[in-house]
């Protein structure tokens, strides 16, 4: 009967202390973080591998995830300052800094995040125009990251950027910017064709004004070239001419002076037949008798 008692009080004691050693390890993930609490009231972060702690005295209150975040921010109908009703909705991206801060200062982090996002979203784009909202959602992104980061800063969470999804407003201005955007659309395309067909026709323009100039240089150049042959011929001809008189009126000169010297009955030999008619006609009628003689 002892011997039995024995046995069973090793064997629960045996699965006291296989279950005490099993609670007494454990293991964290690489994208976790666990926060340790020792009766209720925190003790220490255990970072990520294999960790040990006391069984039934610490427990693991919470893993928290250390890895960026999204939360997506429900559409709202948000009022512009020219009192124009425009659905917003937005994306927030965040990663946890301080687990914490996550754990012990905020109740419920991801529904306080949503709700400050909300909020702070009215508030933005409550200060700007319709014009302003569609066309500045850059300034909006980071005006609301901005806001957003401070806020949760004591929550152990940083706010990495935020997104505005979509601006949508009421219907009939949408159709009316809709029909605005067509026409500049179509008023771009004008112009565009202006332009082109403008281009074209200074294109054109100096074209024919190029050509037109060849053409004049081509003309020109070809009258100086025949202006330069005819003066050519014609310096040709008058120094032909020239050469010729001057000839003839040496060879007159010299008839002229040979006949006042001479008897009336000497003879006047010519050496040049081709010159002979030349010489009868400039001489006087008288006894003299020319004999031409041969080469």
């Amino acid at each position: 009967m002892v011997l039995e008692f024995i046995t069973t009080v090793g064997i629960i004691i045996l699965i006291i202390a296989v279950v005490t050693l099993l609670k007494s390890v454990t293991t964290v993930v690489q994208s976790e973080k666990a926060i340790v609490e020792r009766f209720g009231k925190y003790k220490e972060v255990l970072d990520p591998g294999l960790r040990f702690i006391i069984p039934f005295i610490d427990n693991i209150a919470q893993r928290v995830d250390m890895r960026e975040t999204v939360i997506d921010i429900e559409p709202q109908e948000v009022i512009t300052k020219d009192n124009v009703a425009v659905a917003v909705d937005a994306v927030v991206y965040y990663a946890v800094t301080d687990p914490k801060g996550v754990r012990y200062e905020v109740a419920n982090f991801r529904f306080a995040m949503s709700k400050l996002a909300q909020t702070n979203l009215r508030n933005i784009i409550g200060d700007m125009s319709l014009d302003e909202t569609l066309t500045a959602r850059d300034t909006i992104n980071t005006a609301l990251r901005m806001t957003l980061d401070e806020a949760t800063d004591k929550w152990g969470v940083k706010v990495v950027r935020v997104e505005v999804q979509k601006i949508d407003p009421p219907r009939d201005i949408a159709d009316a910017m809709s029909k605005q955007m067509k026409a500049e659309r179509e008023k771009r395309a004008t112009i565009l064709s202006a332009e082109a067909y403008k281009e074209q026709q200074i294109l054109e323009a100096e074209g024919d004004k190029q050509n037109a100039i060849l053409t004049a240089e081509g003309d020109r150049e070809a009258a100086i070239l025949r202006a330069e042959g005819e003066a050519k011929a014609i310096e040709d001809v008058s120094k032909a001419a020239e050469e010729f008189f001057i000839g003839n009126a040496q060879i007159l000169k010299q008839l002229e002076v040979t006949q006042a010297s001479l008897e009336d009955n000497t003879k006047i030999v010519v050496s040049d037949q081709s010159k002979l008619i030349n010489i009868l006609d400039m001489l006087n009628e008288g006894d003299k008798r020319i004999i031409p003689i041969e080469e």
